[in-house]
């Protein structure tokens, strides 16, 4: 495997800390949201964090799937995700990717996304590990 980039973020005092990239474009205090009994307010948290990644990652590999196949669409992903407890009290990501595709007919979209799904290094990662629900939104019709 021949590494392309890598990267460096470092966290002080957990989900209720400060978060901070080695370049410093992520400098930001970190708390537990209210739906977890945190203070909630104007912060991030982790899973918004990863939601944000998977997203951005998730979206380029559909762009360079439609490139490699020489397809012209337009992408948008959504990603969601939750922190579950499991029955053995530990924890779990739950996640799931809303992706809508225009230029493309709904045959197409899918096998687009499966492809992607294949590619995207998130979707490497936590294959086995997380369920991954994908729902492909149907493209706004053009007037």
């Amino acid at each position: 495997m021949k590494q392309l980039f890598q990267t460096k973020a470092t966290a002080i005092g957990g989900r209720n800390g400060h978060v901070r990239s080695e370049d410093g474009v992520i400098d930001m205090d970190v708390r537990i949201p209210t739906m977890m009994g945190g203070e909630g307010g104007a912060f991030t948290n982790p899973e918004q964090l990863f939601a944000a990644g998977y997203a951005a990652c998730f979206d380029n590999a559909l762009i360079h799937v439609a490139r490699l196949q020489k397809v012209q669409v337009q992408t948008e992903t959504t990603a969601t995700v939750g922190l579950a407890m499991n029955a053995d009290q530990t924890f779990a990501l739950t996640v799931a990717l809303a992706v809508k595709l225009e230029g493309v007919d709904a045959e197409v979209a899918q096998q687009l996304v499966n492809k992607a799904h294949a590619t995207c290094p998130y979707s490497n990662a936590i294959r086995g590990n997380v369920d991954v629900q994908i729902e492909v939104l149907p493209a706004p019709v053009q007037a």
